[in-house]
């Protein structure tokens, strides 16, 4: 939970402004004050996703407790691109692998979706946010994508509004390639759908092709693995129509 200066980051739901006071949980105050061993009056920049980074001083309160006293702005609040990634939950540590890296590379929004072949444990939007804040923490990140409760392939299609357009992995040679596909696109909604382990099924794919607001694409002439789809598809987009460029 540190940035590249070596400075403890952390989470908080509070707001935060000049002398706010948040006070810690039982784990915050544990981790701070025991694990990593600060004394009153240490650093810590603080963000809750709003108000940008503070740089608060900690208050140590008995053995599980604490808060912190925000002194001056850090870093300005950092709103990522409206893109979403959509994905069919893999393996738990392969999932949270996912979520971590959308966090990282800039997504708003994550969304388990459950499609005909997803083979997953029991997905719980509370652990993943928690590796979604995690992320956030260790890289230096200012805001934490919402985590969406899972839904169905064919209940999330049904509902989407299409305005939002939809990048869609397609594992069809008869796909363009994503860096063809995305040139002269319009930046604004966007989202990513990624597939399961096997992919998707011949009627999930169908339906997917023939929606208006849906854009086919590959991501290369490899197989890849589902997580490292959603990585290449995220870094692909985010260089055409996000905030790489």
């Amino acid at each position: 939970m540190t940035d590249r200066d070596g400075k403890i980051r952390l989470f908080v739901e509070a707001d935060l402004g000049p002398g706010a006071e948040v006070a810690l949980t039982a784990e915050q105050a544990h981790y701070l004050f025991t694990v990593m061993r600060l004394g009153p009056g240490a650093p810590v920049a603080a963000f809750n996703g709003r108000d940008g980074e503070w740089i608060a001083e900690a208050r140590p309160a008995g053995r599980r407790g604490g808060a912190l006293v925000a002194r001056r702005p850090g870093q300005p609040q950092r709103t990522p691109p409206d893109l979403w990634l959509a994905f069919a939950p893999i393996r738990k540590a392969r999932t949270d692998f996912i979520v971590e890296k959308a966090t990282e590379l800039g997504c708003a929004r994550v969304v388990p979706v459950m499609t005909r072949f997803t083979v997953a444990e029991r997905v719980r939007p509370d652990r993943l946010r928690a590796h979604a804040i995690e992320a956030a923490e260790q890289c230096g990140e200012t805001c934490v994508p919402e985590v969406a409760d899972p839904v169905r392939l064919d209940a999330l299609l049904d509902g989407w509004d299409p305005a939002r357009r939809l990048m869609f992995c397609d594992e069809s040679r008869a796909a363009r390639p994503a860096q063809q596909a995305l040139v002269g696109a319009q930046p604004g909604p966007w989202a990513i759908l990624t597939g399961p382990v096997g992919g998707f099924a011949p009627e999930e794919a169908d339906r997917l092709r023939r929606l208006p607001f849906v854009l086919p694409v590959t991501l290369g002439p490899r197989v890849l693995r589902a997580d490292t789809a959603a990585v290449a598809a995220i870094t692909l987009w985010q260089a055409a129509l996000g905030d790489w460029r």
